[in-house]
């Protein structure tokens, strides 16, 4: 979120107090306005009831830095009592999050605190606790010896690098990292204040974990990637949208006119996020800039698009809500994992998964294992194969199914130094989940990494993983 209008305009603004939204500059500085006070109302609100981290460290660091210097002009208010977290400027342009147990928090956008309450009331009971004593990813217990064959210099200097901070004004703030290799944890380390519970956002990592969930429906026979005409307001006689597919969707080659700019306060990507009541709503009204399955354009608007297709195939919202927990996380130990809506009752599906280290490393290890999960297939047969089919509109055929199949190319390195298997679930701020099947290894970083080049995932990665001896065959 870049917030960009002139910082002295901001100071004049505040100065004189002028607080109402037909006084200041009409419905522009009102948007962005109201994106800075839903941006910090959500922030402050997931990351102090959600990750239950201290607010001071929050501002400190995702309320703070380039680009995001005029949030100090915003005002928070955080009630314990009430869990809910409230901002505005000087009392102009205010939103208020709320948070629900096991959904996490939602702006209170066209409906009451209230009526958000009453719609996820006793929704999850407590979930059975997971066996301290058996060993991850079935229980919570960690035994960190490392392999024969692993090279222990090359993975001490590349996890060194990883949490290295070369330059105190460009911090990378790596959080938490985890390498599993054949289906235990083997690597496990954490930033100073976070720990194996804390939940943390993947940002876009939630896609692959949406993807996970198309195919828990298709597999129940309610979806089929095939299907069309898939919102109602694309159902009109004439509307070409209504040929759009849920594989186009999946594959980003909808064709839908979407703009996914973070450093811009008005694209359509912060607006939908940030200030809309309904963001799937919000992206199925974007016209058609191109023929659908013919051009590729990342759009966290798609998935999001994606929710509201799950969403209509449950007659009941709060069964739409248990689907997650019910279905993906619980089955795989999951418990910290919490998936965000908006106040319609809409995942947003594109960047609010919640969950720790460990739990979305048992994500990347059902991919590993081809959906199969203690035995069990979870996803259904095939799933995997067309996850990873390459996406031909992407360039480089780097895209799949909700997920990446090839890193950019690094500036250091040339070709990634990543084996050619590897695949990946990227998220905004350089999180990522990389699943090498050629290494049997799942590794997770999560961190808080702004500046572009900052962080590479090939030049970071690459070492730890090439420190792994290939799977035996």
């Amino acid at each position: 979120m870049y917030l960009g209008l002139s910082r002295n305009f901001w100071v004049t603004l505040v100065a004189i107090g002028v607080v109402t939204a037909a006084a200041i500059a009409g419905p522009r500085l009102y948007r962005i306005a109201l994106l800075g006070s839903g941006f910090m109302a959500q922030t402050l609100c997931a990351g102090v009831f959600v990750s239950k981290r201290d607010p001071a460290g929050i501002r400190a660091e995702e309320l703070s830095g380039p680009r995001y210097e005029l949030l100090r002009f915003f005002q928070p208010r955080i009630d314990r009592t009430q869990e809910t977290v409230s901002a505005s400027l000087h009392g102009f342009a205010e939103r208020t999050s709320i948070y629900r147990e096991g959904l996490g928090c939602t702006l209170v956008v066209g409906k009451t605190a209230d009526q958000l309450r009453a719609e996820a009331a006793n929704l999850f009971p407590p979930p059975p606790p997971l066996d301290r004593d058996a060993l991850w990813p079935k229980g919570e217990r960690v035994d960190l010896t490392l392999p024969e064959g692993v090279d222990r210099q090359a993975l001490d200097e590349a996890m060194a690098n990883i949490f290295a901070e070369p330059d105190p004004a460009r911090p990378r703030r790596t959080r938490a990292l985890i390498v599993v290799h054949r289906g235990r944890i083997v690597v496990e380390r954490y930033a100073e204040g976070f720990d194996a519970e804390m939940p943390l956002v993947g940002w876009s990592l939630s896609k692959t974990a949406t993807e996970a969930l198309v195919g828990l429906r298709v597999k129940d026979g309610k979806l089929d990637v095939s299907q069309d005409e898939l919102m109602p307001e694309w159902r009109g006689e004439d509307d070409p949208r209504g040929r759009i597919t849920l594989d186009q969707l999946m594959r980003m080659t909808s064709g839908l006119a979407f703009d996914e700019d973070y450093n811009d306060d008005l694209s359509d990507v912060t607006q939908m996020l940030f200030v809309q009541s309904d963001v799937a709503a919000f992206a199925a009204d974007k016209p058609l800039a191109h023929k659908p399955g013919t051009y590729w354009y990342y759009s966290s608007g798609s998935t999001n698009i994606i929710s509201a297709v799950l969403k209509q195939t449950f007659a009941d919202l709060r069964d739409y809500f248990r689907f997650p927990h019910d279905r993906l996380f619980l089955p795989l130990g999951m418990r910290t994992a919490m998936l965000q809506p908006d106040a319609s009752g809409t995942f947003i599906a594109a960047s609010s998964l919640y969950a720790s280290a460990r739990d979305w490393a048992r994500l990347g290890l059902l991919f590993l294992q081809n959906g199969i999960w203690e035995g069990k297939r979870l996803l259904p047969a095939g799933w995997l194969a067309y996850t990873l089919r390459p996406t031909p509109q992407a360039p480089d055929e780097r895209f799949g199914a909700q997920i990446w199949l090839k890193l950019t190319e690094s500036e250091n390195f040339g070709e990634p130094p990543m084996p050619q298997d590897a695949y990946y679930m990227l998220g905004h701020d350089q999180q990522t989940v990389a699943i090498v099947p050629s290494r049997d290894l799942v590794v997770v970083r999560l961190g808080l990494t702004r500046e572009v080049g900052d962080w590479d995932d090939a030049r970071e990665l690459g070492p730890l993983v090439n420190a792994f001896p290939p799977r035996a065959e």
